[in-house]
């Protein structure tokens, strides 16, 4: 049996019965173990399933929504969590980075902690780009509309801007993160301009507390597999992510 079809009978499995053990598709299969484990592992990889001990279990993702908080309200959710990731993501920043900075509160925190004074910022962020030239350094403000909720800045005009430039590293916030999903946010224009920052970055981080993952958003701006996070705990049904890093360590 070609390995396509061994996976499609393994998900099959998994949205009749929620789960599988390994042995199960194994004696379904008439296979070796070593390769429904490899089907599996390439399957979780992919966001298609979640790769448990002895087996597989179905994503199990929240419900969709398109409800925003606004930055003050953000600023009172996980604020703890969101420092410590801050404090984490600060440290990657390099003497000869480009970087660029997403709004967000979690992106925001970074800014108590970076070091790094030789480093260029590009943001979208009006607080964002204040706080850094305040703070002596070199920042570029993107240019487009205003968004009053997010105090983003977004539309067509932002993205041009930002396909000029190179990013060596880029941070990005997010309202949710699941396997199927990707990295989600409720509006379409911040989504893309998110989208558009991310193309330009060689790295790429999304900082995301260990709450929002397995949340949805309306719109996608990124997919879970390739995209690199950093939270501060491993959510559940994450453990054996490979692209989620901990802030702890």
């Amino acid at each position: 049996m070609l390995t396509k079809q061994r996976q499609e009978l393994i998900l099959k499995l998994l949205e009749e019965n929620g789960s599988v053990t390994v042995t199960e598709v194994k004696e379904l299969l008439d296979t070796s173990e070593s390769t429904v484990r490899r089907d599996i592992t390439a399957l979780d990889r992919e966001g298609k399933l979640v790769k448990v001990f002895g087996g597989a279990v179905a994503l199990k993702e929240g419900a969709v929504t398109a409800h925003e908080y606004t930055v003050a309200q953000k600023l009172d959710l996980n604020s703890e969590e969101k420092k410590r990731i801050a404090k984490y993501a600060a440290a990657l920043i390099g003497p000869e980075d480009f970087v660029y900075l997403d709004a967000g509160t979690t992106t925001g925190y970074m800014l108590d902690y970076i070091e790094e004074k030789r480093a260029v910022f590009v943001t979208n962020a009006v607080a964002h780009a204040q706080r850094l030239v305040a703070m002596g350094m070199k920042v570029f403000l993107v240019g487009g509309e205003l968004k009053a909720s997010t105090e983003a800045i977004v539309g067509s005009q932002a993205m041009r801007v930002i396909q000029g430039y190179h990013f060596t590293k880029g941070f990005f916030g997010t309202n949710g993160a699941a396997r199927k999903s990707g990295c989600t946010t409720p509006d379409a224009n911040e989504a893309m301009v998110k989208q558009t920052a991310i193309e330009q970055c060689r790295e790429c981080y999304v900082l995301c507390d260990s709450s929002k993952f397995d949340n949805v958003s309306s719109v996608t701006f990124a997919p879970f597999c390739g995209t690199v996070f950093i939270t501060e705990k491993r959510a559940a049904g994450y453990e054996e992510c490979e692209n989620v890093l901990l802030s702890e360590e």
